[in-house]
């Protein structure tokens, strides 16, 4: 596979800290958050990466330079306006090309999660997405599986009426899919989308839209708390990083 690491956003719910520093570049133990998302991919077997970037690309850009380093290619897309998940997905179609089916992956995550097992999932399933799942209360998301972990209804940021009929269950996304070349068919150019909100919604009817469970360590930082957290998972080695 190859993967895009979603890098545009301005990270403001952590306050001072991303004034000045792109989230993806928050260190972790003296190292970038985005340097542990890459060399995981890359133990993972996904070399071919692209970034997108647009509060202070440059540090980005100046840090990993082509990846070589880190061993993997990277490409960037800049985004002059922010597109969004899905535009900005949209706006690095080329890079993708062919009909290989490629992994998403939230610029704000800390994960040690096996992609493999995912994989094979999506491609026994016939799935055109599948999304990594994880247990959670009050999560900004609810997904509702069937016995055959097909996605039956899916919500980013419901309200609390809807929030309470579907409270049954306790799976929310993960922000890491698993996405086949014709989802980008379905994803305006142009214009700012997001992946959970506007695209993925629509296709629950078309029944190919899976969840995989999470089975590793994973951490959205989304605060300075969650920020201490990640630090704290990788100290203790409840995060199993892989080396720079």
């Amino acid at each position: 596979m190859k993967a895009m690491v979603l890098c545009a956003g301005f990270g403001t719910r952590l306050g001072d800290l991303t004034k000045e520093t792109p989230k993806p570049m928050l260190p972790l133990l003296g190292r970038p958050l985005l340097s542990y998302i890459l060399a995981h991919l890359r133990d993972q077997g996904i070399k071919e990466i692209a970034v997108n970037l647009h509060f202070r690309p440059e540090v980005v850009q100046d840090h990993f330079g082509d990846g070589r380093k880190l061993g993997v290619r990277l490409e960037y897309f800049a985004e002059p306006m922010l597109l969004g998940t899905a535009g900005g997905l949209k706006n690095s179609e080329r890079f993708f090309g062919g009909d290989e089916p490629f992994l998403v992956h939230y610029g704000d995550i800390l994960t040690d999660q096996d992609f493999r097992p995912m994989l094979r999932a999506h491609q026994e399933h016939g799935a055109l997405v599948t999304m990594l799942t994880h247990r959670r209360e009050k999560s900004n998301s609810v997904v509702v599986l069937d016995a055959d972990h097909r996605v039956t209804h899916f919500l980013e940021r419901p309200d609390e009426a809807t929030r309470k009929t579907l409270a049954a269950s306790p799976w929310v996304n993960s922000g890491i899919c698993i996405c086949e070349p014709a989802l980008l068919a379905k994803i305006p150019a142009g214009v700012a989308c997001d992946l959970p909100r506007d695209v993925f919604p629509p296709l629950i009817s078309t029944r190919r839209v899976f969840s995989h469970p999470l089975s590793g360590y994973r951490c959205a930082i989304d605060s300075p708390q969650r920020l201490a957290e990640a630090q704290a998972a990788l100290t203790e080695n409840r995060c199993r990083a892989a080396a720079e």
